[in-house]
């Protein structure tokens, strides 16, 4: 990611929004995109932490400093906040979310009157100096809208859940909205969008080539594979064209036994195989039951002994990040009910509470080695609840490691056994 730098940021928590962000580097192996900071944007109610302009769409950033550190923060969009069940007094008339919705809707609007293409733009909002736990309004997260304590991980986080369009920002869409911020903001040349995750329209490959050297384009139509035989068959004696039909329909019916049985390329296959955002994930390892009590550890086991699953599948993958081989361990857990999902991804968000096992784990053991100090992301949908977590392959790997967090971001994505 590129960042930009216009102004100061409004509020003291800008800074680490900026060094969040900053943290990702340049390019787009971690996100991409470019990050204006300080900017105000035409319409915009106030000068704003920062816009990130992603590949996937646009997220206003908008930062609100606490009276103090809070335990406790609830944050709906259309009433008050309360800090550690006290309510939270905060300048102007509206509180820190809705005024990043309208932030949001400003921009949107600015952009729409401009003739820009049409972008989804989220809102976050960055609440410092720390909040240990938000809670928020499932309707608000469905709009768009975060908050959240800013640290390269969460940032991250929200980012990959809020610019999901397909497919990605042109790259001269890119520019007409950096020009919208700000004429300063458009200061980047092609290589360096593209490097961002900006596709450019015009290969410059094609741009390039010459029409002089294309073939005229014949108006026959090419046989079809039937025609092809028929055609190859008609030269062959009676009984060589037995043989070939023989031959051919023996091929035929052990490709539908491949197509039909598990494992096959048929519909309902499982994929050993698969690519998210151009990293590819092969499977090595896979398992399934309804024992979620035995495939846990710490307190989520416990948890599980009280709250009986009705389905587990366990996955491992090799991968690849910031070019060092990666491991990486997919559970999904299902419930039966969103409130027990719901409980569950609660608590295995906790520090130290536990999590479901790899299936190379050994009985006793809370993960086998290759996974000490991985990354891990939680996602719950419904009744099911998904944990992802990754390690490299070779020597020490850190849970805060932003490569291994965004591989395991990915990974999310995967599509796995039903």
């Amino acid at each position: 990611m590129r960042v930009v730098r216009l102004g100061a940021e409004p509020t003291e928590i800008g800074a680490d929004v900026r060094a969040a962000i900053t943290a990702w580097g340049a390019g787009a192996e971690v996100f991409g995109g470019v990050a204006v900071c300080g900017v105000e944007p035409p319409g915009a109610p106030r000068v704003l932490d920062a816009v990130l302009v992603l590949p996937g769409g646009i997220v206003v950033v908008v930062g609100t400093d606490l009276p103090e550190a809070a335990h406790a923060l609830d944050a709906p969009v259309r009433t008050p906040w309360t800090v550690d069940g006290w309510p939270l007094l905060h300048r102007g008339a509206v509180n820190p979310a809705l005024q990043a919705l309208e932030s949001a809707g400003s921009l949107a609007r600015a952009l729409r009157d401009r003739g820009v293409e049409q972008l989804p733009v989220a809102a976050v909002v960055a609440v410092g100096p720390y909040a240990a736990r938000i809670t928020q309004p499932t309707s608000d997260l469905d709009r768009g809208v975060r908050v959240l304590h800013p640290s390269t991980t969460t940032m991250l986080a929200a980012a990959r859940e809020l610019a999901t369009r397909e497919p990605a920002c042109g790259l001269d869409a890119a520019r007409q909205v950096l020009r919208v911020l700000d004429e300063r903001a458009d200061r980047f040349s092609v290589p360096e969008l593209t490097a961002e995750g900006f596709p450019d329209a015009v290969a410059p490959e094609l741009a390039s080539a010459s029409t002089l050297l294309i073939p005229k384009i014949r108006d026959e139509p090419t046989p079809t594979g039937a025609a092809r035989l028929r055609a190859r068959l008609a030269g062959l004696p009676r009984r060589a064209k037995a043989i070939a039909l023989g031959a051919g329909a023996a091929v035929l019916v052990a490709l539908i036994v491949v197509l039909l049985r598990p494992g096959g390329t048929g519909a309902g296959r499982e994929v050993t195989a698969q690519r998210v955002d151009g990293v590819e994930f092969a499977r090595t390892r896979t398992d399934s039951g309804t024992d979620c009590s035995a495939a846990s550890f710490g307190d989520v086991r416990a948890w599980f002994q009280r709250h009986p699953c009705a389905g587990l599948s366990r996955q491992v993958f090799d991968s690849e990040a910031s070019g060092r081989s990666a491991t990486v361990s997919v559970a999904v857990v299902d419930l039966g009910d969103a409130t027990p999902a719901r409980n569950l991804r609660e608590l295995l968000t906790t520090p130290g509470a536990g999590g479901v096992t790899d299936p190379a784990a050994e009985p006793g053991r809370p993960a086998s080695p290759e996974f000490e100090g991985a990354a891990q992301v939680v996602q719950q949908t419904g009744a099911q609840v998904r944990i992802v977590r990754a390690a490299w392959s070779g020597g020490s790997s850190d849970p805060e490691d932003v490569p291994l967090r965004a591989l395991a971001e990915r990974a999310l994505r995967l599509r796995t056994p039903s």
